[in-house]
């Protein structure tokens, strides 16, 4: 083999190489791995130098300063003594109280709706479809500005108060309820709820692989509501009924006494679950929709009535279709909660707002905001998924 002829295979080689879908791909992984290092490194050193210039210091030793500030509702122990992370965590905690309520709340009237918006009860479903247009079509921050400046800001003052059964008042400072105190054995109470829990799932196993062996149904629901409140009952009575009640009693100027929920949120925990409620109305008519109309006609035909047919055989295969943007919604809802800032609600992310102008410390307080919602995130989608993999239809 001649020289010329060497040089033209490594020229061959080195043109196959080039055009070798294979090598072409691993270049541009490398080269867009490299531009987003160097990327990364250049806002990192510019950030870096402009901290350094302007004498600001970096780091996350100012959560352990002192607050020096009150927040209106807190479900843990705080006082303006309390440290910036102390302050932090009482965010959270307000933030998680929000969207843990508002997601159980949104998530039964949105499937109470969605399923209304089938009915064949015209005025139901039009009162349904008027519901699902109006909340949908209307930013979230005014729904919460509806529910703080329209209707509860024109409740009757203290003085005033709307009384309700069990000892509870209404008024424009919140809704008042008696406060539960728990004495000495109290605990046995819990443990009987636990136990009621572990008996109804251990019931609810049997029952059902006592249906797909025999086709026979067990009452698992009274069941389980009988077990859940029962065992509970059991242990309040065995511990001597170690609990009184703290009733609020209506002053000239103010009620003392009991537990108060405030306000703001009332309008964002409100507002939140009616605004989302109108999309998974609409999730939960579209997966219903997508179920087979042949599905409901065979149950018909075995002789169920419409209200088994629903529950039975239509919803569960339903849900296939509405676990996955209803995911989505959930994510909405606790991102949304952040519009807490504008009736002064003190969440995660007012309350870090206030750190924020007292400390100066911009980049951590956002490090801290991105970390915690993109963990609430995480575990939500990673809750979501486990559900959805759990209701998917196996072969036997």
């Amino acid at each position: 083999m001649t020289a010329q002829d060497v040089n033209r295979a490594g020229e061959s080689s080195r043109t196959s190489l080039i055009y070798d879908p294979r090598v072409r791909s691993i270049f541009f992984q490398v080269l867009l791995i490299l531009l987003l290092v160097f990327g990364i490194w250049w806002i990192v050193d510019n950030t870096i130098e402009n901290l350094r210039r302007s004498n600001i210091s970096t780091g996350f030793g100012f959560l352990r300063g002192r607050a020096g500030f009150d927040i209106s509702v807190s479900l843990i122990p705080y006082s303006s003594d309390s440290t910036y992370g102390r302050a932090i965590l009482v965010g959270l905690v307000n933030t998680l109280v929000v969207a843990v309520t508002g997601i159980i709340t949104a998530t039964i009237l949105g499937f109470l709706v969605g399923v209304a918006r089938l009915s064949r009860n015209w005025l139901l479903r039009q009162i349904a479809t008027v519901y699902v247009e109006v909340f949908r079509n209307i930013p979230p921050l005014l729904v919460i500005f509806f529910w703080y400046l329209g209707v509860l800001s024109i409740l009757p003052a203290p003085r005033d108060s709307i009384e309700l059964p069990m000892g509870s008042y209404l008024n424009s400072r919140g809704f008042y309820f008696p406060r539960f105190i728990w004495e000495q054995g109290a605990w046995l109470v819990f443990a009987g709820f636990v136990v009621g829990l572990a008996l109804t799932w251990f019931v609810a196993r049997r029952a059902r692989a006592r249906q797909m062996a025999t086709g026979q149904q067990f009452p698992v629901l009274w069941t389980g509501l009988g077990l859940i409140f029962g065992f509970p009952l059991l242990g309040f009575a065995l511990a001597g009924f170690p609990l009184t009640l703290e009733f609020p009693v209506a002053g000239t100027f103010n009620l003392t006494g009991g537990v108060n929920v405030s306000p703001e949120f009332l309008s964002l925990y409100l507002a939140l679950s009616f605004y989302t409620a109108a999309f998974i109305a609409e999730i939960v008519r579209a997966g219903i929709l997508g179920v087979s109309g042949g599905q409901s006609e065979a149950a018909a035909a075995l002789g169920l009535r419409p209200g088994k047919v629903l529950r039975l055989v239509i919803i569960p295969q339903a849900l296939r279709i509405i676990i996955p943007p209803l995911t989505s919604q959930y994510l909405n809802l606790t991102k949304n909660s952040s519009l807490a800032v504008a009736i002064g609600y003190p969440d995660l992310y007012a309350i870090g707002g206030t750190i924020l102008n007292q400390t100066g410390q911009a980049i951590e307080i956002v490090v801290i905001f991105m970390v915690i919602y993109l963990s609430i995130s995480l575990l939500t989608s990673l809750f979501m998924n486990w559900f959805n993999a759990r209701i998917a239809l196996k072969e036997r």
